[in-house]
């Protein structure tokens, strides 16, 4: 949400323009909703993934839900994933220290009859800040 109205939409609107296909997540998607199968085909269908990864990223369990997707299809089809640090620190995400840190401490104890969902997350974001990425402080 930190990001959709301004990095996001430019970056969507540019890569239109291009003539390049692109699917937004859903922003009609209701707290305590889960990603919806439209979104699930989209990400699965996708040959390239763009994730932007900001400060209240990991706060958001859609975000979350779509990027242990978008990891198991680079895994099982090797689906090409391209993340950008937006206002991060990419080892702040990989040790998922700061408000990343903050926000899975939240989602474990919302979470405490699920710690496997939590744990999958906390490993599909190790996994993607891994990846060479784009850092946004390289341009700010």
């Amino acid at each position: 949400e930190d990001t959709r109205r301004g990095f996001t939409d430019h970056l969507f609107a540019s890569l239109e323009r291009r003539g390049i296909k692109t699917f937004k997540d859903d922003y009609d998607l209701k707290r305590g909703e889960k990603i919806s199968n439209e979104l699930n085909k989209a990400i699965e269908e996708s040959m390239f993934a763009i994730i932007i990864l900001s400060p209240n990223y990991a706060s958001s369990t859609w975000c979350l839900d779509e990027l242990q997707k978008i990891v198991e299809c680079n895994k099982s089809f090797g689906q090409a994933v391209f993340p950008i640090f937006y206002g991060v620190d990419p080892s702040d995400v990989r040790h998922q220290r700061g408000s990343f840190d903050e926000a899975f401490r939240k989602h474990e104890e919302k979470f405490r009859k699920d710690r496997m969902k939590v744990e999958r997350w906390r490993e599909a974001l190790r996994e993607v800040a891994s990846y060479s990425g784009w850092d946004s402080k390289d341009r700010l």
